[in-house]
């Protein structure tokens, strides 16, 4: 599998590339700003962009969806508690292949209502549900802590230890993490009932 980040140093949004090395079929991960960086990694690895990934709506994370969907043709996939419609209007478990790569969906209310993760092979993008160190925070429109303490203790607290963790933001001490480093360091995600994590992330 190919896989490539990319950074937006103005607002610290993470884009990511998947990519199938036998196909070169492609799917871009919230592209944000990181235009250029994506066309020119497409053009590198000679891929073909199928799919663009919202994890959720925030603009930070779906600028640049329409410019690549329309210069390469993409379909933009998105929960269907997305506010805006999509392409592919994904729910919890879908599935979608590129070539031999297959990504998961996990629907992860909470930071946003339409937040999901996607598992690819061994690496699960949190998008702004789950950040190295941190949560995303539930303050905003459509935000929920009781929705997002069932997203993280109800869900992802439940996947592999070993899966590799890449979050929307870089907002930690690294850029990426293990979900069992997560389970082990991140102090939001220490036991707590949902009263308690819904006081927690009030305070």
């Amino acid at each position: 599998m190919i896989f490539k980040r990319f950074l937006v140093e103005s607002s610290r949004n993470f884009a990511y590339l998947i990519g199938d090395e036998q196909s070169r079929e492609a799917a871009v991960i919230d592209p944000s700003d990181a235009l250029k960086e994506i066309f020119d990694a497409l053009q590198e690895e000679e891929l073909k962009l199928k799919y663009i990934f919202n994890t959720h709506s925030h603009p930070d994370h779906t600028t640049g969806n329409k410019e690549l969907a329309t210069k390469t043709g993409a379909k933009i996939a998105k929960h269907e508690a997305a506010f805006s419609s999509g392409d592919i209007m994904l729910k919890d478990g879908d599935m979608i292949e590129l070539g031999t790569v297959k990504i998961r969906t996990i629907y992860t209310p909470g930071h946003a209502p339409d937040s999901i993760c996607l598992l690819a092979d061994n690496k699960l993008l949190t998008g702004d549900t789950l950040f190295v160190g941190e949560c995303g925070r539930t303050d905003l429109p459509g935000g929920s802590s009781e929705r997002l303490y069932d997203s993280l203790f109800g869900k992802l607290m439940f996947l592999d230890d070993t899966l590799e963790v890449y979050p929307g933001h870089d907002y930690g001490v690294k850029p990426d993490s293990t979900l069992g480093f997560e389970k082990t360091h991140n102090y939001v995600l220490k036991p707590r009932t949902k009263q308690e994590f819904i006081r927690f992330m009030n305070e």
